[in-house]
């Protein structure tokens, strides 16, 4: 056996860590309020993809999209698409962005889908590499997380004060100890 195919993760252990990352981080410090109850009626798909050029992860996301279009939210909220095998560079994944929406504008599905995007070096535009508020958005792996906007919008009419969301979590994430920290991103303590 190579060292590389030794190093390598299966898919299975991928998605145990997008899953733990989103019940140990995005549910359980509550950065993301509406979370919960879809995870709570396995409504969340973690879909591994093993893609290695941009052209099959685009084809990827497209079948996610697809799937979701033709899925009842009731049996499918949303669909997180983790990418173990290629943009592991921030500024590669941030560029790549942008082919995701130009595919959900292609496929006339602005008002409909929406992408959040999470990675394990996510920096906010005027932020630093090293300021807590990047925590909010750093996964285990790069992920492009596929909303339905009608989902969001539903959930959004119940939820009091949304635009405050973004700070709480700022300072959620800051306020944690550094023991914490450990146990909840041991992806970015190696």
């Amino acid at each position: 056996m190579t060292n590389q195919s030794s190093t390598q993760i299966s898919s299975q252990q991928v998605s145990d860590a997008v899953e733990q990352w989103l019940n140990d981080v995005v549910i359980g410090l509550n950065l993301c309020p509406f979370a919960a109850k879809p995870q709570r009626n396995k409504q969340i798909k973690i879909f591994v993809s093993e893609a290695q050029t941009e052209e099959a992860l685009l084809e990827d996301i497209l079948t996610q999209l697809l799937e979701l279009d033709s899925t009842e939210p009731q049996q499918l909220e949303t669909t997180l698409v983790a990418v173990p095998n290629m943009l592991s560079d921030f500024y590669d994944y941030n560029l790549f962005i942008d082919w995701v929406e130009a595919l959900i504008r292609q496929q006339d599905w602005e008002g409909i889908f929406q992408l959040a995007t999470f990675h394990p070096d996510y920096c906010f535009g005027g932020a630093e590499p090293e300021d807590d508020e990047n925590l909010t958005n750093r996964s285990p792996v790069p992920v492009f997380h596929l909303i339905r906007e009608e989902s969001m919008e539903k959930v959004l009419k119940h939820y009091p004060n949304p635009e405050a969301i973004p700070d709480t979590n700022i300072a959620r994430v800051e306020s944690l100890t550094a023991e914490e920290r450990r146990k909840l991103f041991p992806y970015l303590f190696r």
